[in-house]
């Protein structure tokens, strides 16, 4: 995103928390210093965020671990067998079903592990290179702007120059729908039923192992810095306009996707999951941070801030209701979601103008890097 800075202090607002304070200064003092650093900021509760991201990275790096772990188990197998992927199949077929199921069931639940803390990880300056790492950069090839900056290391000695995020790499060679990433010369019937049905994928070894490897090292980069980070009011409210008018961009996503598209989609990722569930997912870890931050809105205007949580939560609730009739069976067409999608990027950007003006109010930074 561009970068755009409300270039505001911080000081008026600590100068009213000083003059607020009672006759004895020493007493009072003590009380605030006594408190953590999260929850010391114009009235916001920030402890809340803290412990959602320090929770969640916790719950992804244990995934990560375990794709990781299965990576290695299946380069094993591969190089046992010379990397003759046919070799593979025929004497290993049952054991790397296993693995890459075992594989795929630890990327789903890695997904919402992510993508529930996105909107503060993507939405705060020190830590958003992790989003473009692990979730949102494009390969070099297809956006050299917005592309990861880091290269891909494989054990054979190659290299792949920013290739795209950790979660298209591993999803899309996982479910098979990247050529690029997949075992060559040899049909990925896992199931060893005669067919290739979709989702049924075959990686290519030194690729996986270098993906799910340096996929894990940075998931566990991005826990060390949840578990130093101390939300500020600043940071709170940034990832709330940041994050929330993002809504067009992720239903275009699910238009193209196979959820909406079908067989017809172009698109290689999302597959595991409906975007559906990651809108759903991103604005739930908003509800969340609005929650903590809103004691310090309501000083510039207390209705405004309760109509802007509550417009914040049936955005979610919006969201949440079409992931669950979709799931439930319902199949939308691209116009449907053309539709839902300026609906709910209507809504959002509603909600990022009322943030905005309350943070302009309070003096407090806005940061968009």
């Amino acid at each position: 995103m561009p970068a755009r800075r409300i270039l505001l202090a911080t000081c008026a607002v600590a100068a009213a928390l000083a003059a607020g304070c009672g006759e004895d200064d020493s007493d009072s003092g003590s009380e605030e210093a006594a408190k953590p650093k999260t929850e010391q900021a114009g009235g916001a509760d920030l402890a809340g965020v803290k412990s959602f991201l320090t929770d969640h990275t916790e719950a992804l790096t244990s995934q990560t671990a375990i794709l990781k772990e299965k990576g290695q188990d299946y380069y094993d197998i591969a190089e046992s067998e010379n990397f003759d992927y046919q070799a593979v199949l025929a004497n290993h077929r049952e054991e790397v079903a296993g693995l890459l199921e075992d594989s795929k069931a630890a990327f789903r639940k890695a997904n919402p592990d992510y993508e529930e803390m996105e909107g503060i990880v993507a939405g705060v300056v020190r830590l958003s290179k992790y989003d473009v790492i692990l979730d949102a950069g494009a390969s070099g090839e297809e956006d050299p702007e917005s592309a990861v900056p880091f290269d891909l290391e494989l054990p054979n000695g190659k290299t792949l120059e920013k290739p795209g995020n950790f979660f298209f790499l591993l999803e899309t060679s996982l479910f098979g729908t990247n050529p690029d990433f997949a075992a060559k010369g040899v049909k990925p019937d896992l199931d060893g039923d005669g067919k290739v049905a979709f989702g049924e994928g075959l990686p290519e070894a030194n690729f996986y192992l270098a993906a799910s490897r340096d996929m894990d090292k940075y998931a566990n980069e991005l826990k060390t810095k949840a578990e130093e980070f101390e939300p500020t009011e600043s940071d709170a409210l940034s990832a709330l306009v940041i994050m929330t008018p993002t809504m067009s961009e992720y239903f275009e996503a699910w238009k193209n996707s196979r959820f909406v598209a079908g067989a017809k989609a172009e698109e290689q990722g999302f597959v595991a999951a409906s975007r559906l569930q990651d809108i759903a997912d991103i604005l739930s870890g908003l509800v969340l941070t609005y929650e903590g931050v809103e004691p310090v809105i309501r000083k510039s205007d207390p209705q405004q801030a309760k109509q802007t949580g509550e417009s914040l939560k049936q955005l979610h609730a919006f969201a949440a209701d079409l992931r669950d009739k979709e799931a439930a069976g319902k199949k939308f067409t691209a116009e449907e979601a053309d539709t839902l999608g300026a609906r709910a990027q209507d809504q959002a950007e509603a909600i990022a103008g009322q943030i905005t003006q309350a943070a302009a109010k309070l003096n407090i930074e806005i940061v968009e890097g």
